[in-house]
């Protein structure tokens, strides 16, 4: 089968179209017939080889956490019925023709939503409903500051924080402000604005990473902050440290959904609540091009790699 693949470590050209083996299918695992992936920052840190210690050096590698497709065979669900999911923590390879999961990993995907943009959401829509309800537990009535909320984590918590009736103030670029505001944020913030002029918040999503200290300054009484992202090694010991002392603790975590989560998010999507945003779709030999579009930066949503 064709599948994204890289034979060394290093920037987005050592991506390549291949060819591997076809999955396979232990029992009771379903086979999947996969539409499309996206790009999610976990495999661009993996490409580069910045955890060579945890992924080792054995090539060729792939690329691909999340995925949207059709089911071909396996238990729990019908040939042909359209799903979405993740592969298990750790494990990289969407990007290709078909997929091997076992069903806890698995869901339908929503009704009616074309499968090459329903892959836009599975890793990113978990990651933010993880974030937004089971650690902060963001209530309605209360404040979320989202940090990078053009992206593809942030573009979705905008719109599940809404759905959870927070009143959401979103940092992006200046260009992607009236972006932010359409997918219902109630206040759209240059990310270079003084920190000290945002004010108080009950909830602090930050998908970016650097400054911790300063976004954790923000909290009010009882106050919450969900760090996805860590641009150093003194960053990621402050965040430990923040999650044990103090009243104003930071949340963060490695996803690894499973099948109740997906439906959660399929659920958001069937009512109307969350949309996917697809900045870019290229093909699957064009994956290189869509990892070095990701970090180029100004990305707004995600970038999907079309296999069918």
């Amino acid at each position: 089968m064709r599948a994204a693949l890289f034979d060394r470590y290093g920037p987005p050209e050592v991506l390549y179209e291949g060819t591997v083996p076809d999955p396979e299918v232990p029992p009771g695992h379903v086979l999947v017939r996969v539409h499309a992936a996206s790009v999610n920052g976990g495999e661009r840190i993996d490409r580069t080889g910045r955890m060579r210690v945890l992924f080792g050096s054995k090539f060729p590698k792939r690329v691909g956490i999340d995925f949207a497709g059709e089911v071909v065979s396996g238990p729990g669900f019908a040939p042909g019925a359209h799903v979405w999911g993740g592969l298990p923590r750790g494990r990289f390879g969407s990007a290709a023709e078909y997929v091997a999961v076992h069903p806890r990993q698995l869901a339908p995907s929503p009704a009616g939503l074309d499968l090459v943009r329903a892959a836009a959401l599975p890793g990113v829509g978990t990651t933010a409903i993880t974030a937004l309800r089971d650690k902060a537990g963001l209530a309605r009535g209360e404040r979320l500051l989202v940090r990078g909320a053009s992206g593809g984590v942030g573009s979705v918590a905008v719109q599940v924080g809404k759905a959870r009736g927070a009143h959401v103030t979103a940092l992006a670029g200046e260009r992607a402000l009236d972006f932010v505001r359409e997918l219902g944020a109630d206040e759209a913030v240059d990310y270079r604005t003084d920190p000290a002029d945002l004010g108080r918040f009950d909830v602090v999503l930050d998908t970016y990473g650097s400054s911790p200290r300063t976004y954790r300054r923000l909290l009010g009484p009882g106050g919450r902050m969900v760090a996805i992202a860590f641009r150093s090694a003194g960053d990621v010991g402050y965040l430990l440290a923040s999650a044990v002392f103090g009243a104003r603790r930071v949340r963060f975590f490695s996803g690894n959904p499973k099948s109740e989560l997906f439906a959660d998010l399929t659920a958001l999507v069937e009512s109307g609540a969350v949309r996917p945003v697809v900045d870019t779709v290229h093909p699957l030999a064009e994956t290189a091009a869509a990892h070095r579009a990701l970090e180029a930066g100004g990305v707004r949503g995600k970038h999907v790699i079309r296999v069918v």
